[in-house]
């Protein structure tokens, strides 16, 4: 058995995969296989090739990299995947690790911190962020102890992105530019977040996603 471990890089931002590259083969038993900006040349090259590791995006230009990471625990359970995102860990490393994911890394960590993260999930471990796995936890107990699960668990990917905008201050059409998605779709995710949280306006909603947003930034 070889001892080189092969990895793909799916990520549509051609310097940060560069940057990728340049810290995964520093690592002598670290062979970068293949790259992909979108979902469907990332599934199509491993069709081709090879691969123990992905490195996968969450925004790859209009979709969304943890639609990938369900498809490879499904279709391809023998690759492992780490999400390596810009996107806050304390808002999207929950849902990634549902989709399937072995960890999570911020883009603007240290090369380090990525490196511990390959290591521990090729120890068959899921890595988090010591901060993460301490608000995992804490979520954990204190959803047993009350018996509830937050609304928000109920919310799709598209969905919690919008919510995450909203509470940011976006309005609905500048979510639009930001997701390339029209106004009218963005208008229908919120009429769906509200129908889940059991929000009666828009006006509520935002000061719910304000809120929200902040709890998660704490």
């Amino acid at each position: 058995m070889s001892n080189i471990v092969r990895f793909l890089i799916v990520d549509d931002h051609p310097l940060f995969r560069q940057g990728l590259v340049s810290v995964i083969e520093n690592v002598r038993t670290y062979q970068v296989q293949a790259q992909a900006t979108t979902i469907a040349e990332a599934l199509s090259l491993l069709d081709k090739t090879e691969v123990d590791v992905a490195l996968i995006d969450i925004s790859l230009q209009q979709e969304n990299g943890l639609e990938l990471v369900k498809t490879l625990k499904t279709s391809k359970p023998e690759v492992q995947s780490i999400v390596v995102s810009m996107y806050d860990e304390l808002i999207y490393a929950s849902s990634a690790l549902k989709a399937g994911a072995r960890g999570y890394v911020m883009k603007q960590e240290a090369a380090s911190s990525l490196l511990k993260a390959i290591d521990t999930v090729l120890k068959g471990k899921i890595y988090l962020s010591d901060d993460m796995r301490e608000r995992i936890l804490d979520t954990m107990l204190l959803q047993e102890s009350a018996q509830e699960i937050d609304p928000v668990e109920l919310l799709s990917l598209r969905e919690m992105e919008v919510l995450r905008l909203l509470g940011q201050g976006y309005g609905v059409s500048e979510i639009g530019k930001t997701l390339n998605l029209s106004v009218k779709t963005i208008n229908v995710y919120r009429d769906n977040i509200r129908h889940k949280l059991s929000i009666s306006d828009a006006g509520a909603l935002r000061k719910f996603a304000i809120k929200w947003v902040k709890s998660n930034e704490m």
